[in-house]
């Protein structure tokens, strides 16, 4: 019933502020379970997918977002359970994959759609990055889902860092046809298989999203990024210091040439 309600509420607003256009929406099966892989470029993807379509999409958000305090936590909590999301523990990373996995797996049991982001992570940059292994591969193969490649198109333009007021854009969504990998069943203990799957996948979504590919890890590229706007500041801030110092000491000389009650005019 939130779901329901959060969806009309939530859902329609997207569509008629946003407009978004959809490809590919007759490659969403009518019922039974299926997994949407989508490449992640802003944090409205698990709004927009959902909202585009006429079954309830499982995302997994982290535990935090649903168990806050006071009224804006509970508002937050609301939120997220009414637009599909399932909270995951996430503290540590092996249990946080483990968790998810068997979030994922409950919720295909259940005949139900159940969305992944193989990157892992937000792109810093909008470019696509390589798959994890861990995650999509294993839920394919326990549930025997087929996988749906999903490419969201320019989601991050609508609202990018710093910026409070959303841009009013149309975003797109790109559905691919749906991916069989039975012919894996019951090799999931085999890193190459499920490298191969999640390459594979990968490979769909840059096709229907036309994204740069790097190949290496969303959150390896983020730390680059962290250490090198780190190793910047430290070399301004050396700069500065240096300048600082120079400055200082040319002050020094000067004071030092100038005779008592003349100025620098005096002393040439």
């Amino acid at each position: 019933m939130l779901y329901g309600a959060t969806k009309l509420t939530i859902g329609n607003g997207l569509k008629y502020a946003f407009r978004p256009w959809v490809e590919g929406l007759e490659n969403i099966p009518a019922d039974g379970p299926a997994i949407l892989a989508s490449n992640h470029l802003s944090f409205s993807d698990s709004f927009f997918l959902p909202a585009m379509l006429d079954r309830k999409v499982t995302f997994i958000a982290k535990a935090e977002y649903f168990t806050g305090s006071g009224l804006k936590g509970k508002l937050t909590a609301a939120f997220f359970k009414g637009v599909g999301q399932l909270p995951v523990d996430r503290s540590g990373a092996r249990g946080a994959g483990e968790a998810a996995i068997k979030a994922g797996l409950e919720v295909l049991a259940n005949g139900e759609l159940f969305g992944i982001y193989p990157e892992g992570t937000r792109s810093p940059d909008g470019r696509l990055y390589r798959g994890k292994p861990g995650g999509l591969a294993r839920v394919a193969l326990g549930s025997g889902a087929p996988v749906l490649p999903v490419a969201m198109i320019d989601t991050e333009k609508i609202q990018p860092p710093g910026k409070l007021v959303p841009k009013l854009m149309r975003p797109g969504i790109r559905i691919g046809k749906p991916l069989d990998f039975s012919r894996y069943q019951g090799m999931e203990g085999d890193r190459f298989v499920l490298r191969s799957i999640t390459d594979e996948v990968m490979y769909e979504i840059m096709k229907l999203s036309g994204q740069e590919y790097v190949d290496m890890y969303a959150a390896a590229a983020k730390r680059q990024l962290v250490d090198a706007a780190k190793a910047a500041a430290e070399e301004a801030a050396g700069t500065a210091g240096t300048a600082g110092a120079v400055e200082a000491a040319g002050v020094a000389g000067v004071e030092e040439k100038q005779p008592a009650g003349g100025d620098v005019r005096d002393a040439a």
